[in-house]
Order: C-alpha cells, then sequence, then structure tokens
C-alpha cells in the first residue's frame, strides 16, 4: 500500500455562509440529523482531547448523550484518564468526523461535572449491563487479563442480583460548554469549505476559514 498514493475528491456537496445558523449548537443539531437520517453508523461517536499535567494531549472516542443550549454532555468513569486530565485542565476539544458525508466538526470548550442528580437519572436509564461494567471496570487502569474482566463483572451480578444496581460514586458525566465551532464540508481540488464560529461580546460571529 503507498499511503502517497491514497486519496479522493471530496464532491458531494459544497457550504456557504447563507446554509448556517446564526446558532452554532442548532447548526450542530441540523447536521446531528442529517447524519441520522442516512444512518451514518455511531452519528453521535466524538472524539474527546484532553490535556494532561505534562502538557500531552490524549484522544479517545466518547458518545454523544445530551446536546441542548448549553452544550454537549458524555459519561465516564471519573477516576479514567480523561476525567483525571480534566480535573487539572478542564479545556477540552471534541471532535465529529462524518467522512461519508464529507463533514468534520471541530469544537473547544470547557467541561463542567454533572449534577449528582443528572448523572442519577441518565444512569437508572441505562441497560442493566451497561451499569454493571460501570462498577465492573477501573477505567484506563492496568488489569491482567480480559477473564480478570470477566470475573469482576460477574462478580457484580451476583452482588446486584436482587435489586436495582446503584450510582457508583466513582461515575458521571461532564458538559462540555462551547466557546468555539469549526464546520468543516470537504470540496474538489481540495478547496474544502471551512467555517468558525467564535464568540465576541457575547454573541457568536461566523468567519470563512482558508481550507
Amino acid at each position: 500500500m503507498k499511503l502517497e498514493q491514497v486519496r479522493r475528491e471530496y464532491l458531494k456537496q459544497g457550504l456557504s455562509r447563507s446554509e448556517l445558523d446564526a446558532a452554532p449548537l442548532i447548526q450542530l443539531k441540523h447536521w446531528l440529523s442529517q447524519a441520522a437520517d442516512v444512518e451514518l453508523v455511531d452519528a453521535t461517536a466524538m472524539t474527546l482531547s484532553t490535556v494532561d499535567r505534562s502538557g500531552q494531549p490524549s484522544q479517545r472516542v466518547v458518545l454523544l448523550k445530551k446536546l441542548d443550549e448549553k452544550g454537549l454532555v458524555f459519561y465516564t468513569n471519573l477516576k479514567s484518564r480523561k476525567a483525571l486530565d480534566i480535573e487539572i485542565n478542564n479545556k477540552v476539544s471534541v471532535h465529529f468526523g462524518w467522512l461519508p458525508l464529507e463533514r468534520q466538526i471541530k469544537i473547544q470548550g470547557i467541561a463542567h461535572k454533572m449534577s449528582a442528580a443528572e448523572n442519577l437519572s441518565y444512569f437508572a436509564s441505562r441497560p442493566k449491563n451497561s451499569q454493571l461494567a460501570a462498577w465492573a471496570s477501573k477505567q484506563s487502569q492496568p488489569i491482567s487479563s480480559r477473564k480478570f474482566l470477566n470475573q469482576a463483572f460477574e462478580q457484580m451480578k451476583a452482588k446486584f442480583a436482587d435489586g436495582k444496581i446503584p450510582l457508583p460514586n466513582f461515575w458521571g458525566g461532564y458538559l462540555v460548554e462551547p466557546t468555539r465551532f469549526e464546520f468543516w464540508q470537504g470540496g474538489g481540488a481540495r478547496l474544502h469549505d471551512s467555517f468558525a464560529y467564535s464568540i465576541h461580546d457575547g454573541a457568536w460571529q461566523i468567519e470563512r476559514l482558508a481550507p
């Protein structure tokens, strides 16, 4: 495989300023709805970037679980690497890569912990096995084998066999409050369309970016 020869043209559609909503979260909802309409696999998956104490960035895919006027919400183990990074530096970035639609969205923002009530409400809505997995997995920590993980899961299944599964005190959500958006639509000859939303004097302003 010759990597330097792997290429394709992006010709599905362009993007003009007139097509964009004045509010970036509404524009995000619009694109997310279109991704769902074409049954794009894992349309709610977003890459979350954090930075640790040494300045080393780290990325992983998380699932968007709520989107409203406040921002974007995801859930995780609060002792995971991502959570420890956020505790040190709560400036984060998330990225949606919808390449079948020749689209990308990059969002910079500030991560805030969700309330205990919000965490409990969402945790209770999860499938039982997902609830058990939250208890069984010490996320980001080394383990000896897959067998160890399976045994921990079975232990939790037995422990909570007779009742509701409580919310772990080490599990919860984050709200990413956006400070900047970039919407990217692929274009021919690498002349892509890209627009940035940024806040000036309390209002969102839009500008076209060179590809």
